[in-house]
């Protein structure tokens, strides 16, 4: 099973993701993860990611169609399937990603698209924090650590926010991303890839709702 899903910043798809690589055995292929790993190590692509996240901004397309190609191609994937997550971002990422895909005689079987009302999003965004440790996101309100300042997944008590989700940045990223997104909901519309669930509600019942769309495709 090959997916893509997506949703404005803050609309769950981590939340979801996780859930559909547990459930379904899908690899979770985020460039976000990838990016952060390289600022991290500092590596030259690392740092020039950096400029544009840190403001809110996109990382330019030729800096992560290349990433993605490779990844695509390693033999994780063709063993269990993708589970796309923070790509393709725009209308030039969905035609390179039918490129790639055709490239390596693969296809694309849904398109998850989690709908939230944007004036919910910012509060939700500025309020998620991750472990230094291990990368486990949490929510001060909707995704609590099950003990105060301790992670669930490894027991670090090191939390952070990330530079791009700090209010300051939030409006601008949902605006950019909305201008992005519009065109690539649009593009997987028309070849009946998409399936719509909402966003605004629990957690439980948006998993509810992505498990009764992927559960057809089996």
């Amino acid at each position: 099973m090959n997916l893509f899903i997506m949703g404005l910043p803050g609309a769950g798809k981590g939340t979801q993701a996780e859930m559909i690589v547990r459930d379904y055995g899908v690899v979770h292929v985020s460039t976000g993860d990838m990016f952060r790993a390289a600022m991290k190590e500092g590596t030259p692509m690392g740092l020039a990611a950096k400029t544009y996240i840190d403001k809110g901004e996109l990382v330019p397309d030729e800096v992560t169609d290349g990433i993605v190609k490779e990844r695509l191609a390693a033999a994780d994937i063709r063993a269990h399937g993708f589970l796309l997550d923070g790509y393709p971002r725009n209308f030039h990422q969905a035609e390179k990603l039918d490129e790639i895909l055709s490239a390596l005689t693969m296809k694309l079987d849904a398109v998850i698209n989690i709908d939230v009302n944007p004036e919910i999003l910012v509060a939700r965004i500025s309020g998620r924090f991750i472990c230094r440790k291990c990368g486990a996101t949490y929510h001060k309100i909707f995704k609590k650590p099950l003990k105060d300042y301790t992670c669930d997944v490894c027991g670090a008590c090191d939390f952070y926010q990330r530079a791009d989700d700090v209010p300051e940045t939030v409006e601008n990223r949902i605006e950019i991303n909305q201008k992005e997104s519009a065109p690539v909901l649009k593009y997987y519309v028309a070849k009946s890839l998409v399936k719509t669930v909402e966003g605004s509600t629990t957690i439980e019942q948006t998993t509810s709702e992505v498990k009764a769309a992927l559960d057809v495709l089996k």
